[in-house]
């Protein structure tokens, strides 16, 4: 019989995680292996040769193929996309600078607002005019767009975003330019905005199909090169996209749209805690890799879901300072902490970490390759949390003494011996993100006390201990291989397709029929997507929404609608129910509703997923009766202010059952779990182990 066997592909700031799952057998092996940033694809592909080589697995019966990446959010926020125009409406040039004309900082006479990817000598108008009700106003001046493209390739551009006024009520007149555009330069990329993100609001729709026109080219290059590479490995399954809203789809869609790939990375993150999870249906998962750390809310087994994000903010925690981007994604904050986050004096000679990073070249000082500058992992090697022989599964040379001397050079800048800087370093960087966290839940009117902090990543375990006991959370839970959980999160990850369209109406004498025909439309759209994963999929799941408010508003909320359909009974009736839906949803956020006011559906949303038959994934502990070999090792705990004599457990010998105290260090290839002193650990049934906090 053979093996149905998936690989799960997790690129990082820092490290690539790959995963090889056996579904049959309830098994996996793993590796870490250091992102080759000049070459992603090189890393995947040379970490995936060695791990089936290592496993002795054949390449042929691996049948799917699950990958996430941080690559093109990178892009954007390092504006290293392609060269890109803009074609608009006549009079909608500066658009994209003008944006909403709202300061994020009132009073900050030096405020900048983030650049646009498109400097105004590339930007382009032609002649047109679609109305708001989707009619034409004026024919488009075809000469123009025409003019506009040839003047665009030959300032050099390798992608053009198409964005007309009105284009969601009728893209006919961005159709009509986007064949112009290709038939005379074939090679150029083009996006029109109606495919992207087709919903009312003209800056956000025309910044988020810029932003997809920035990254289509590295998308096609990347996505075309890792489909080749995977398959002269002798993997012939289908390479499937994780999309930012936790969801799969094919290549082809990710080269169309790769905007919706953005917070892959991050989703997969926050998906492997809804599905590890087993202890608690309301967590707070904390995902920390080498460059940056995920913090999301699961309620009740689901991540929250956003339906849109800021890029590339110009301050981390400030509405208003990045560029909107328009698509589903899981809610979740990204702060710039990780194991390679680099410490340093600020002006004042306060100690800071982050948010830059030595990533994978060079690196912190201890991998010696070259960095020299401290790190949050240079600190918490010279604590006795990591191991130097097992960093990695022993796949990465570390060398404590270069940890040493980075760390001395600051701790001579600070007044304070090394031990003392680094375990400030350490409790900085947790400070960081138990600070995003209260921000985080108090924004979603969360109480903390609720929830369990899931630990994941290379830094997850290591940090999880004190940034809970700073938020004041009842309990601490470390999934199995917490190292990798984001590659197997992959794996278990549906296949799904969020569509949305303006309609702008009242509910009180709207059209249902037509209400009707607009979901079927994008439902339809959505189902023709997932089928061409090529994928047996078992069942479709479709959910309706909308985005209503009450009338005079200026602000949609995202609500819940029954499944239809809706052209059917009385008017009325359908109008009540509607109404009904969103006034829940309205209370539930605002405790009242205005007496006496008609209610507006302003965008309709569909989403379709499907489960994959057999993709489910299974976790264990150690069988009842194994081996249990502690060694011991000095760690550094703030509580006695000094080294102690710390317990250090191997997670792969731990039965269901086995309880511990601290102080103690639990070991697995990928990730250390630190329980500190006054913590109780206990490992479940399900393989996790569960931290009482004290």
């Amino acid at each position: 019989m053979t093996a149905f066997r998936s690989l799960g592909i997790d690129i990082g700031g820092t490290f690539t995680d790959i995963v090889i799952y056996d579904h049959d057998a309830g098994t996996h092996v793993a590796s870490k292996v250091l992102t080759t940033h000049e070459d992603p694809a090189l890393g995947v592909i040379e970490g995936t040769r060695a791990l089936l080589a290592a496993a002795g697995i054949a390449a042929s019966s691996i049948v799917r193929v699950v990958h996430a990446t941080t690559l093109f959010t990178n892009a954007l926020i390092e504006r290293k996309g392609a060269v890109t125009g803009l074609i608009t409406t006549s009079g909608f040039r500066d658009s994209l600078e003008i944006g909403r004309e709202r300061k994020y900082e009132l009073y900050d006479l030096q405020i900048r607002n983030p650049a646009p990817l498109v400097p105004r000598n590339l930007r382009c108008e032609a002649g047109g005019r679609i109305g708001s009700d989707g009619g034409e106003l004026a024919p488009l001046a075809v000469a123009e767009v025409a003019e506009c493209a040839q003047t665009l390739v030959r300032a050099g551009c390798e992608s053009i975003a198409i964005v007309f006024l009105n284009a969601w009520a009728n893209g006919a007149h961005e159709l009509a330019a986007a064949r112009i555009v290709r038939e005379r330069f074939p090679r150029v990329a083009v996006t029109t905005s109606a495919e992207v993100v087709s919903e009312i609001r003209e800056y956000e729709r025309a910044s988020t199909a810029v932003a997809n026109a920035y990254v289509k080219p590295l998308a096609e290059r990347y996505l075309d090169r890792m489909a080749d590479d995977l398959g002269a490995l002798g993997i012939g399954a289908p390479l499937l996209l994780m999309l930012s809203n936790g969801g799969l789809t094919h290549v082809e869609e990710a080269r169309r749209t790769p905007v919706q790939l953005l917070e892959s990375g991050p989703a997969a993150g926050a998906l492997a805690a809804a599905h590890f999870g087993a202890e608690d249906r309301n967590l707070l998962a904390f995902d920390m890799g080498g460059t940056t750390a995920k913090l999301s809310l699961i309620d009740d087994g689901e991540p929250l879901l956003a339906w849109g994000f800021e890029a590339a903010r110009q301050r981390r925690f400030v509405e208003g300072s990045g560029l909107p981007i328009r698509i589903s994604t899981i809610e979740l904050i990204e702060i710039g902490a990780g194991g390679g986050s680099i410490a340093r004096t600020d002006e004042i000679g306060l100690l800071k970490v982050g948010p830059e990073s030595a990533g994978s070249h060079p690196g912190p000082a201890c991998y010696a390759l070259g960095g020299t500058q401290p790190t949050v992992t240079d600190a918490n090697l010279v604590l006795g949390i990591l191991n130097p022989d097992y960093f990695a599964a022993g796949t990465v040379r570390i060398d404590p003494a270069a940890a040493r001397l980075a760390l001395g050079t600051l701790a001579g800048q600070l007044g304070l011996s090394v031990e003392k800087t680094a375990w400030g370093i350490h409790d900085v960087v947790s400070e960081n993100m138990a600070s995003a966290a209260r921000v985080h839940i108090a924004e979603r009117g969360r109480d903390p006390r609720r929830y369990s902090l899931l630990t994941t990543g290379g830094g997850g375990p290591v940090h999880g201990h004190y940034v809970a006991k700073k938020l004041g959370l009842k309990q601490l839970i470390c999934p199995p291989s917490a190292g990798v959980a984001s590659a197997l999160g992959l794996l278990a990850a549906p296949a799904r397709i969020d569509r949305v369209a303006t309609v702008n109406m009242t509910l009180d004498g709207g059209d249902f029929a037509v209400l009707e025909r607009a979901f079927v439309r994008l439902e339809d759209e959505a189902r023709s997507v997932i089928a061409a994963t090529g994928l047996p999929l078992a069942e479709l799941r479709v959910a309706r929404a909308g985005d209503g408010r009450f009338a005079g508003q200026g602000f949609n909320l995202v609500f819940d609608l029954p499944p239809g359909p809706y052209d059917r009974g009385a008017p009325s009736a359908t109008a009540q129910t509607l109404a009904a839906s969103f006034e829940r949803a309205y209370r539930e956020k605002f405790a009242r509703t205005p007496p006496q006011v008609a209610m507006e559906l302003v965008n309709i949303r569909v989403t379709v997923s499907a489960p994959i038959p057999g993709a489910a994934l299974h976790s264990a502990a150690a069988p009842a009766g194994s081996i249990i070999v502690t060694s011991r090792r000095r760690v550094y705990f703030p509580e006695a202010g000094d080294y102690l004599d710390t317990q250090v457990l191997q997670r792969e010998q731990l039965p269901a059952g086995f309880d511990f105290a601290g102080p103690a260090l639990v070991e697995e290839p990928g990730s250390t779990l630190v329980v500190g002193p006054g913590g109780r650990g206990h490992v479940a049934a399900s393989g996790n182990i569960v931290v009482a906090l004290g």
